[in-house]
């Protein structure tokens, strides 16, 4: 499907900040906005001291008080007032308590139209003014309401506008929402999760977000304890960012299969599921390079998918969707480990970084006919190995990965002189104090390759000093060897 089709599809889909979604009624922001909606505002007190003009009283006094086709005939007939008096609200006036119904009653407005945001757009045009500039200012204050119901509307104007968001401004907006989801204890972070749904939608945003660690960002917030309904949405982030193929390889970067793999082995809700499921098939669907298809599949199996979609075929789903998805990626899965070799198996072992005693790590063979492979693309894998030996805190990590780095140099001519460029030796020593026995083995055991191959090393020389006649057979016993 060309990439314009794929925007307008995923631009068309359901807003769930719309009516009728249970979810999003539930939601600390909509909570809170039925609450302020009943607020009343005086504001005869407002135009009395001069804080709005008339024309700006006239005109919200008469909006608040009509609805359906009279507000619409308002809004038809008094565009530039209604773009005016909101803006100017929300410039003159400060206090919290009238700033959240000015942006609830105007989300309102918004949401009941989709087209209404041409009427900012165009008055903030005549004004030769920067639409964005009064909602991103709203973003720094202090009030957790103030700041995520403009987050909102900021979405709104961006995706539904015929203008979009660019430059330093969607880089100040996405960076806001960046920061929102890491925020400990954010109550609002279904909001923002949803303001994020919505922008991704579209090509440019979701490159954007992408460019500035966005992947990376999604991926640490679902390696922790979130609820489903945060599952779904920033699933559904990932999913719609698997349109676009480039990004797919950056899903890859970060674990995201063996992330999303642990949450449907675990997810009770449908929704978590499907979403899940739509994310795997275009991650084998979308991208163009085989290996990148070959390797996906891979990372799938080594995640227990495969067990967890012969679960799932048992469940009686109403959704065609989940059905075709499991027939589709079953069919996929179970071709891939007829082809899989065991170098492919390691392979994406490793860069998953959850390494486990599987039968290739202690298969004699592997390791002499492999070895060699370790040290391609750059010491790919190697300088994973080294990584995992530095960073992970799970004990069986850190033993499988030290058991590897061992065999490798007990394999590879010239694996301990690699293995010390790569800092992996001063790694491996620092694992002999570590607390859990096992580690302490596995590196011990990793040292003493490291040394035997040093002690054959200096043996070699020794010889060469004692008959230099003999360097070059030696030479060439070696190369053989």
């Amino acid at each position: 499907m060309p990439d314009s089709k794929i925007n307008s599809m995923l631009m068309k889909l359901p807003d769930e900040t719309g009516k009728g979604d249970v979810l999003a009624a539930t939601s600390v922001l909509q909570q809170r906005a039925n609450e302020i909606r009943n607020n009343s505002i005086n504001w005869q007190s407002y135009l009395q001291s001069q804080m709005i003009g008339d024309d700006d009283y006239r005109f919200i006094t008469e909006f608040l008080s009509s609805d359906g086709s009279k507000r619409d005939n308002l809004l038809q007939d008094q565009r530039a007032q209604c773009a005016k008096t909101f803006l100017s609200l929300l410039e003159h006036i400060s206090k919290d308590q009238t700033v959240q119904y000015i942006l609830t009653i105007m989300d309102d407005m918004l949401q009941e139209d989709k087209n209404r945001v041409e009427i900012i757009r165009e008055y903030a045009k005549k004004k030769r003014e920067n639409v964005w500039s009064p909602f991103l200012n709203l973003l720094n204050r202090p009030d957790g309401f103030i700041q995520n119901m403009t987050s909102r509307i900021i979405a709104k104007l961006a995706c539904w506008s015929r203008d979009p968001m660019e430059g330093t401004d969607l880089t100040f907006y996405l960076t806001w929402l960046k920061d929102q989801l890491q925020t400990a204890n954010n109550e609002y972070v279904q909001t923002t999760a949803r303001c994020l749904q919505m922008m991704l939608r579209d090509e440019k945003y979701r490159l954007a977000f992408a460019g500035m660690g966005g992947v990376s960002v999604l991926a640490n917030v679902l390696s922790g304890r979130i609820n489903f309904q945060i599952q779904y949405q920033l699933a559904f982030c990932l999913w719609v960012m698997t349109f676009s193929t480039q990004l797919v390889e950056q899903m890859n970067k970060h674990k995201i299969i063996p992330i999303l793999g642990d949450i449907l082995n675990d997810a009770v809700k449908d929704k978590v599921t499907r979403i899940i499921l739509a994310v795997f098939r275009n991650m084998i669907e979308k991208p163009e390079d085989a290996s990148m298809i070959k390797e996906n599949c891979v990372a799938m199996v080594q995640a227990k998918v495969l067990k967890q979609l012969s679960i799932l075929q048992q469940h009686k789903f109403d959704d065609e969707d989940i059905m075709a998805d499991i027939e589709f990626l079953t069919e996929k899965l179970l071709a891939s480990i007829q082809d899989l070799s065991s170098f492919d198996e390691y392979s994406t072992e490793v860069k998953s970084g959850r390494l486990e005693w599987s039968p290739v790590h202690k298969s004699e063979r592997f390791w002499r006919e492999n070895a060699p492979r370790l040290i391609e693309k750059n010491y790919e894998l190697l300088k994973m190995l080294v990584h995992l030996l530095e960073t992970s805190r799970d004990t069986l990590v850190l033993a499988v990965a030290s058991y590897d780095i061992g065999e490798f140099v007990r394999h590879y001519p010239r694996g301990k002189s690699i293995i010390e460029q790569l800092g992996g030796k001063q790694m491996v020593m620092q694992l002999l104090a570590h607390e859990d026995p096992n580690v302490r083995y596995e590196a011990l055991l990793a040292v003493q390759k490291l040394m035997v191959h040093n002690w054959e090393y200096l043996g070699k020389q020794l010889e060469k000093e004692k008959n230099p006649a003999s360097e070059s057979s030696s030479v060439g016993v070696k190369t053989k060897g």
